[in-house]
């Protein structure tokens, strides 16, 4: 049967299925009886599909906490300014501060006191947006270095074309492979010729 008739012991009305569901045929006292015990033990093997995953994805998450007074960085998204194959693209995360907690907001958020150049963001932010602070500057940005918006997301400009190459499928497809200025030779990314033409023709001047 469907996981939908397990789950609810009726069957979902459909283009495939339009008998009256709340009609249920009688059958043998047995029949009813193997059928009721076969239902629940899909839905307790449903049940504990979800739970089992949940065990492996738990297994290394340690849970976060802080205390008042201390020094948290705080992630922002770098977006690049150009779709890769139709799909809008992500460079690696990096984070601003690190900044002071001034107090626990809730179980899962917490207060932070920001510079004058982030008033305008809300101050208050989920713990999977923190991280602890330690005394180690790598990639690490400044708020008056990128210029970031309510959702602490900026926009990455590319600076240089370091290469250039065919890819071949149906047809031959022309890509650059891009340097961002916030990111060295180790995060460059190939980008479509046409894309970065339409949105960057200051590079092919």
């Amino acid at each position: 049967m469907a996981p939908f008739e397990a789950l609810y012991g009726r069957k979902c009305r459909s283009p495939l299925f339009w008998d009256d569901i709340s009609e249920v045929p009688v059958t043998g006292l047995d029949m009813i009886r193997e059928m009721s015990d076969k239902v629940n033990l899909i839905q307790s093997r449903m049940r504990a599909a979800p739970d089992r995953q949940a065990k492996y994805a738990n297994f290394r998450r340690r849970p976060l906490s802080f205390e008042k007074f201390d020094r948290v960085f705080l992630k922002i998204s770098p977006f690049r300014g150009a779709v890769r194959f139709g799909k809008r693209g992500k460079l690696s995360l990096g984070y601003i501060g690190p900044y002071e907690i001034l107090d626990r907001v809730g179980d899962l958020a917490y207060r932070l006191a920001l510079p004058p150049a982030l008033l305008g963001i809300h101050d208050v932010f989920h713990v999977s947006m923190l991280k602890k602070y330690r005394p180690d500057l790598f990639h690490v940005l400044q708020p008056d270095e990128a210029e970031l918006d309510e959702t602490l997301s900026y926009f990455e400009r590319p600076i240089k074309i370091m290469d250039r190459k065919d890819k071949l499928r149906n047809k031959s497809i022309p890509l650059l492979k891009v340097q961002w200025i916030r990111h060295g030779i180790e995060k460059v990314t190939w980008e479509l010729d046409q894309d970065m033409r339409q949105k960057n023709p200051e590079l092919f001047v």
